[in-house]
């Protein structure tokens, strides 16, 4: 029996995939769970219409990735911090301090999409990688100057 997947079944197949399984494995667990449903032509036309959609909404999350992300890239962040001697920092910049700065100028940003491998400690610019979508970086320039 042809089934589309609506789950995830491990061993078994994918979410929209169809597949050939058992009649009483699709009947009996499959169905029952909703797991899957039958590949009836009307199903199959749905799936296709639904997959088509979600491409179309794939494709707008992309462009407006990119857009969001020339926004971010003609920015430049300035953070104030305590510094010592050769332009040492006291402390650190961390992607907390830029998240917040860069809600200041209105940009909202996850911190956790901060791609920065050790915290800024030293005044001057730096250049920050901002994961704004799995096919999107764009790349920040933080300016950390003496103050507070």
């Amino acid at each position: 029996m042809k089934v589309i997947f609506l789950e995830n079944v491990k061993g078994k197949g994918k979410k929209g995939e169809v597949k050939n399984v058992p009649d009483g494995y699709a009947r009996n667990y499959l169905f029952p769970n909703n797991l899957a449903k039958e590949a009836t032509s009307g199903n199959v036309k749905n799936l296709e219409a639904q997959k088509k959609s979600e491409q179309k909404k794939a494709e707008e999350a992309f462009e407006d990735a990119k857009k969001y992300k020339e926004e971010l890239e003609s920015l430049t962040v300035e953070i104030k911090a305590k510094s010592g001697e050769g332009g040492r920092l006291f402390g650190a910049i961390s992607t907390k301090q830029i998240v917040e700065a860069l809600n200041k100028l209105g940009k909202k940003v996850d911190k956790r999409k901060i791609l920065l491998d050790d915290p800024i400690r030293s005044l001057g610019y730096t250049n920050v990688p901002i994961k704004i979508h799995p096919d999107v970086v764009a790349t920040v320039k933080v300016h950390v100057v003496e103050g507070e």
